[in-house]
């Protein structure tokens, strides 16, 4: 029976093999692989990624990312293509065809149908001279020096530089697209991280009426009953000309009862100045990130950097009710 000591030696080899299998990619990151990236940003179709068996599930796991990150992406299973399924590639797609081997009979045998459609072809092999590799119009190289599998028949090293490969090419894509979290939040509106990166400082904000606003010849009496009502803990101090000019919260009025003429003082005199602001269009979360940066709970929504008047106010009740925090 392993001792618990063996176990962890074993399991910190298997890191070591699989960490030194990637870093060993980045200096094939080179002419070839910048080449590739500029086939797909060219493609007028689709991303065709296929691959058998243990490469099929990371080309399964590419596809995803690719299409997540604006890259339209799908995987065509090689033994399901031999038997009908070549129907899906169109013209103008581009063909991501993996094999650590190069020599894997489905794969080999799809490469003549997309060479007779006319696609462009990126290889991914782990043999450069291999079949798959000389038929590519970019040969990626995917090689490992060996697999953490002690037996060496596993793949565990090769599956995750394969991984990895994808990976540096849907980001270098992504990058290349300028593509932005409100483009990723179109793809994934559901769960914690659609409500995190899809909604929008609008969707959640109190606006018209709901808005806490006095005057700044209003006294803390009177400002003390607009906190209460609107029920934000804050109330905004405005101009003559309905600019924001100040705040005054909770803690604020604190402060002022230590002074017993405190509640017929002005907000002139206790509101505080430079308050933050968020624009109605940014994300719900660049609200939070606000509130957090500067320990507030409330901030006030402009239509416009330079506008003065606010539209509306938002709360973190209201970021913690949507999902957001």
């Amino acid at each position: 029976m392993n001792t618990t000591n063996s176990i962890i030696d074993v399991a910190r080899n298997t890191l070591k093999i699989e960490a030194d299998a990637v870093l060993a990619l980045h200096d094939r990151i080179n002419g070839e692989f910048c080449q590739a990236v500029e086939l797909i940003l060219a493609c007028k179709g689709r991303l065709v990624i296929s691959g058998m068996g243990k490469s099929g599930l990371i080309c399964q796991k590419i596809a995803s990312t690719m299409a997540s990150t604006g890259t339209p992406a799908l995987f065509l299973h090689p033994a399901e293509g031999i038997h009908g399924d070549l129907g899906m590639l169109m013209k103008g797609d581009v063909v991501l065809a993996v094999s650590n081997s190069g020599e894997t009979e489905e794969i080999v045998r799809i490469l003549p149908v997309i060479k007779r459609l006319g696609l462009k072809l990126i290889a991914m092999s782990g043999n450069p001279a291999s079949t798959l590799a000389r038929a590519g119009d970019v040969s990626l190289d995917i090689s490992v020096d060996k697999e953490a599998c002690p037996l060496g028949l596993a793949p565990t090293a090769s599956t995750t530089a394969t991984l990895a490969m994808g990976d540096a090419l849907a980001v270098a894509l992504l990058q290349e697209k300028n593509f932005q979290a409100e483009d990723f939040a179109l793809f994934h509106p559901g769960g914690a991280l659609g409500k995190r990166l899809l909604l929008r400082v609008e969707d959640l904000m109190h606006t018209g009426d709901a808005i806490p606003l006095v005057a700044q010849t209003t006294t803390v009496k009177d400002a003390l009953f607009e906190i209460t009502n609107k029920k934000l803990g804050i109330t905004g101090v405005v101009d003559a000309d309905n600019g924001l000019v100040g705040v005054f919260t909770d803690g604020d009025l604190r402060r002022c009862l230590e002074d017993q003429h405190s509640l017929e003082h002005l907000m002139d005199q206790v509101m505080s100045r430079h308050p933050k602001r968020v624009l109605r269009f940014n994300l719900a979360a660049k609200a939070l990130q606000l509130m957090e940066e500067y320990s507030i709970t409330s901030l006030f929504v402009f239509e416009h950097e330079e506008d003065a008047t606010p539209v509306g106010i938002i709360h973190l009740h209201d970021l913690l009710k949507a999902g957001v925090v």
